[in-house]
């Protein structure tokens, strides 16, 4: 029989989500279900309220869930210069509007 685990992605942003109670709370969430947790480090981007856990938080959380038995991984932090990370994408939206018609080419006969 394989060991099967269910992948978990979790975003981590300062002060919402990344304390150890958290990490207590998650654990507990999650009990017996065999689990391997991917904390994300939030991407900040313009216009967003949230930010980016501190190397320290993240140590910490990380730890704490490590005391329960589970596996977790801290992914690197990649594309903040294009405000994307794994499902976090921000991009520039175009206000909402009459959307100029297409006209179908002729065809040359």
């Amino acid at each position: 029989k394989p060991h099967r685990r269910i992948t978990w992605e979790y975003v981590l942003l300062d002060g919402v989500n990344d304390s150890e109670q958290h990490a207590h709370a998650l654990a507990a969430l999650l009990g017996d279900i065999p689990s391997k947790i991917n904390l994300i480090p939030f991407n900040p981007f313009p216009g967003t309220a949230y930010r980016r856990s501190g190397p320290t938080a993240i140590a910490r959380f990380q730890a704490v869930l490590g005391q329960h038995g589970l596996t977790a991984i801290t992914r690197k932090t990649r594309g903040d210069d294009i405000a994307a990370a794994c499902g976090q994408l921000a991009g520039q939206v175009q206000p909402r509007g009459r959307r100029p018609q297409r006209r179908p080419a002729r065809l040359a006969s």
